[in-house]
């Protein structure tokens, strides 16, 4: 059985990816007009290659630890990748996700490949994709709680945010347990790699800040960054959330109210991460042309 998305008319794909394209064009002209791009390109000469290459280390040692989060996954549903074929994998998918503008995600081509290659329905493989990425979240959110206690202001919402960050924890085991029965066994171990992986990201926006010289409001700076992160999951743009993060963490610096100066520190700090993304994501573009999974001893 072929995954849903071939099932929707081409007209749909067509207007979808259309839009995704105007929210990230109109995202970007928007953060251009108001950072003072050569101050920007000025300041991004002056960065210290040797935490941007710390941070670029501990960005991809994060992506091997969640390809081994997502192994985990695929164990529950029957069928076991060497290491090095689930990382080739895995690299695949990222650089799909980033380079693929269209209706097939990274995500959606491991399903197919996966699918194929051991015989699974896709349902299956999409379930342990989706509990996946839930997890990442999971960790995430429970860390943005933990920042929003030193920036926010409002205690009213660190509160609520902790408290759904917690609530969250007890209410993704019941759904799995109610819905995804076969992958109870593996909530701890995945909900482990999923913080160590957002603890990986967290240290490599520090590095950036650091190679920045930014030295001040460094939480207010994390915040942003960490809230822009969870905007940027959304399916609305294409390039991994390219211009949505742009966006909200430009507005977000606005809100904090770290003036011109922190926009364009914060706008640097996205940019850099997403280079560093970018840069890491091109690990898989030669399984474009060689298929990771042709030989199950690799």
């Amino acid at each position: 059985m072929e995954p849903n998305i071939y099932k929707k008319p081409a007209a749909y794909r067509y207007l979808k990816l259309v839009l995704k394209i105007g929210v990230t064009i109109a995202c970007l002209w928007y953060v251009f007009s108001t950072i003072n791009l050569a101050e920007v390109i000025a300041t991004l000469r002056k960065a210290d290659s040797g935490w941007l290459l710390a941070a670029f280390l501990i960005y991809t040692l994060s992506k091997l630890i969640a390809s081994e989060r997502l192994k985990i996954y695929f164990k529950n549903i029957g069928f076991t990748l060497p290491y090095w074929q689930n990382v080739k994998l895995y690299w695949l998918g990222m650089f799909y996700n980033l380079f693929l503008p269209g209706a097939i995600t990274g995500d959606a081509y491991k399903v197919i490949l996966l699918s194929k290659k051991f015989s699974v329905p896709h349902k299956k493989t999409t379930s342990a994709i989706i509990l996946d990425r839930f997890s990442g979240l999971l960790s995430l959110g429970l860390i943005v709680a933990i920042y929003s206690l030193l920036v926010v202001k409002e205690r009213w919402m660190p509160i609520l945010l902790i408290t759904g960050a917690v609530a969250a924890l007890p209410l993704l085991y019941l759904i799995i347990k109610r819905f995804f029965p076969s992958f109870l066994p593996s909530y701890w171990p995945t909900f482990l790699l999923g913080a160590a992986v957002q603890l990986s990201v967290l240290l490599c926006v520090y590095f950036i800040l650091f190679a920045l010289n930014i030295h001040e409001e460094i939480n207010s700076y994390i915040f942003i960054f960490l809230i822009a992160a969870i905007a940027s999951v959304l399916p609305i743009s294409v390039g991994g959330g390219l211009g949505v993060r742009e966006f909200v963490i430009i507005e977000g610096a606005k809100y904090a109210g770290l003036g011109l100066q922190g926009q364009h520190n914060a706008f640097m700090l996205s940019m850099i991460f997403y280079i560093v993304t970018l840069v890491c994501s091109l690990g898989g573009l030669p399984f474009v042309f060689k298929n990771p999974l042709r030989n199950n001893r690799n």
